[in-house]
């Protein structure tokens, strides 16, 4: 299992030499272990003696109780050169501590955006048209007594206002473009070539909408963007829906929201301290609860980590990254001596 069209990086190394040791910061899944295991040597920060000699790092991302990875955990690691990283997010990285000390970082972004998208519409009809309610309904024997209570949400001239119009947002857009709602968004830039109109704060795309989709990153940047003001403004007929990070919305706020009945409903795919979720969320009949499966599928979980396993092989083979984050995305030049690669900061 290794990169398309990639040298294979044991024939890299010196005949004979040990395989170079790769630090597993979270649980892996058993198949990629092994298969990584065919190229390095692997361990943990319990069980490596010598943590100055690594060189490369794979991490998790939406694991309960992961590690954040910062500039501590990076000073433990003064010889490393790429943190391969699984997930299109990033925030429990500190990108910033990994550039000041010349360490590449890499995500798995794109791979998941149509599997995200065709999630979150069906989150927004769940929510809209209170899907898990119903089904509840039955199950619990209340149709042998009365029909289902008619539902206040409909899809049927609701306007759309997307918050992060980046690759998943896009694909959200079009899909509920079939269905004939109207669409805005808001984010840092307008982008010319969308044809959606464009709102320069997210409160003032919430007061324009009845449905907000938060596709945003994390981070401090982003954190409790989705405030009391932004939902007082999406109203008593809106609907939220966050499938981006738990982080980005006050969770005070949206309870109390939700309490007063200033907004009609929440689908909430994350939360703020995953796995354990507000109680408060539980009470609230109008909210559609999902263990952050955005993503979960079989098929693209697993091209996620190939993706890792390939960032970690090109690295060790040819000195490149595939899928460098932004922030380390600097150019490299890289010589081999024995089974070290010599890096210069381009």
């Amino acid at each position: 299992m290794k990169a398309a069209g990639r040298s294979d990086p044991q024939n890299r190394l010196e005949a004979n030499s040990p395989l170079p040791p790769l630090l597993v910061v979270d649980r892996i899944p058993e198949e990629f272990g092994l298969a990584l295991g065919k190229y390095f040597t692997l361990t943990t920060i319990s069980k490596c003696e010598n943590t100055a000699n690594i060189r490369f790092a794979i991490s998790g991302s939406d694991e309960a109780d992961n590690l954040p990875i910062n500039g501590s955990l990076l000073d433990m690691l003064p010889s490393l050169e790429l943190l391969a990283g699984f997930g299109a997010g990033y925030d429990r990285i500190d990108v910033s501590a990994a550039a000041r000390r010349g360490v590449v970082v890499t995500n798995t972004p794109n791979i998941h955006v149509d599997e995200v998208a065709d999630f979150t519409i069906g989150l927004m009809i769940a929510t809209v048209r209170q899907i898990p309610q119903a089904d509840r309904f039955v199950r619990t024997g209340g149709w042998l007594k009365s029909s289902f209570p008619l539902g206040a949400g409909t899809l049927r001239g609701r306007r759309l206002g997307i918050a992060g119009l980046g690759a998943i947002g896009k694909a959200v857009a079009s899909r509920a473009a079939s269905f004939g709602m109207q669409i805005a968004y808001h984010g840092r830039n307008k982008q010319k070539s969308l044809p959606y109109p464009y709102y320069g704060s997210l409160e003032d795309l919430s007061g324009a909408v009845d449905v907000l989709i938060v596709t945003l990153p994390g981070g401090e940047v982003t954190r409790h963007l989705v405030n009391s003001n932004v939902l007082s403004a999406l109203g008593q007929n809106g609907v939220l829906v966050n499938v981006s990070r738990g982080s980005v919305v006050d969770e005070d706020a949206l309870i109390l929201a939700l309490r007063e009945e200033r907004i009609l409903g929440a689908g909430l795919d994350v939360f703020s301290d995953e796995p354990r979720v507000r109680p408060e969320f539980l009470g609230f009949p109008n909210v559609v609860l999902q263990p952050h499966i955005g993503s979960a599928t079989i098929s693209t979980r697993r091209a996620m980590w190939q993706l890792v396993v390939d960032n970690l092989l090109s690295w060790a083979s040819d000195g490149k990254a595939i899928t460098p984050v932004p922030e380390t995305s600097w150019p490299k030049v890289h010589s081999l001596t024995g089974n070290r690669l010599i890096r210069e900061k381009g």
